[in-house]
């Protein structure tokens, strides 16, 4: 949840495990993002959503590629109407900065319950950045917060479900499979595992699955199954057609250990 601080989640690779380190790299040059093999979905921009800009206090950090991606439910009343999931995103930005003490919103991407996505954090859509999501384990990985609150028997929409597989899928690096398992190593003696023990955890994984919380609610948490389902779906649907059309895929994965050059701040 979005109202405290942040717990760790996982990620998965074949179990040719490597270890990730939650170890921040300030971003001093604009690097593309990592292909994944899947074309980036429809997302609307912090500018699109009027995101206070003012508010931010530092510039992104970048931590290479997505190793794994942390599910979060975001709190809300789920009776909301979708046309005002911008003011909730302004809301909950400033509530992040100026009550959390963080940077910026924790989240990479927040999803509403018509399936629309939205860009968290700033510099998420062009870049592997450092949320505020995921206490010890927020690099290598992106933090996606379902906008509601999903208790025993209030499940996500349909759409809902899809828009996290659609953003999930694009941005987990391509030589992570989405139903697998990987290895981390926890930075933070506040996550579920002291500071440098080593655990692992799904690919797509909740945020109770690394911190002492409920997140991201019971509902959702038992569709994590249907979101690493449908998000293997997309890339192999992906991959089938770049067969059929010819194409040879681009870049081939690199899985560089990147260390700490700067202070980490958790927000």
């Amino acid at each position: 949840m979005w109202l405290r601080r942040t717990a760790a989640c996982a990620l998965t690779v074949p179990l040719a495990l490597l270890l990730f380190r939650d170890t921040p790299v300030r971003l001093f040059a604009a690097q593309p993002a990592p292909l994944s093999g899947v074309q980036r979905p429809a997302i609307v921009s912090r500018a699109e959503w009027h995101a206070d800009e003012a508010l931010v206090k530092e510039v992104a950090t970048t931590t290479g590629t997505v190793q794994t991606v942390f599910i979060h439910h975001t709190g809300h009343a789920n009776g909301y109407s979708c046309a005002d999931t911008p003011a909730m995103l302004r809301a909950m930005e400033e509530s992040h900065i100026r009550d959390q003490g963080w940077d910026d919103i924790g989240y990479n991407f927040v999803v509403d319950r018509c399936g629309t996505i939205y860009e968290g954090r700033a510099g998420s859509i062009g870049r592997s950045v450092l949320g505020a999501h995921t206490t010890g384990f927020n690099a290598h990985s992106v933090g996606i917060a379902a906008l509601g609150t999903f208790h025993p028997g209030v499940p996500g929409s349909d759409a809902l479900i899809k828009g996290i597989a659609k953003v999930g899928a694009w941005k987990l690096d391509r030589a992570v499979d989405p139903r697998g398992l990987v290895r981390m190593v926890s930075t933070n003696d506040d996550s579920l595992y002291p500071r440098g023990q080593a655990v692992s955890l799904p690919t797509v994984a909740g945020h109770r699955d690394t911190y002492q919380t409920h997140c991201p609610g019971d509902a959702l948490y038992a569709q994590l199954p249907l979101i690493r389902t449908e998000m293997a779906r997309l890339r192999n649907s992906h991959r089938q057609q770049r067969s059929a059309d010819g194409g040879t895929g681009a870049s081939d994965h690199r899985g560089h250990l990147l260390r700490d050059r700067h202070p980490y701040r958790a927000g």
